[in-house]
């Protein structure tokens, strides 16, 4: 049977899987093209706050079902 912690695991590595492989694509990307190097480069850096913003909810997400005792 499937729980919400296997849901929220499932959740959290297609996440991370997907950032990287979105940072990798605009990193080849921005080697390749020179006219919209800025673009990647600013894709690239939206990917990386993405992550980080992600991870930080689950985290928060973890602190309080700790405090609560849930």
């Amino acid at each position: 049977m499937v729980t919400i912690d296997g849901i929220s695991m499932a959740v959290i590595s297609l996440i991370r899987l997907g950032a990287v492989f979105r940072f990798i694509y605009c990193m080849v990307r921005l080697e390749g093209a020179e006219e919209e190097q800025t673009q990647y480069r600013k894709r690239a850096k939206n990917t990386v706050l993405f992550y980080v913003f992600a991870e930080s909810v689950w985290q928060i997400k973890e602190i309080v079902f700790y405090y609560f005792g849930t």
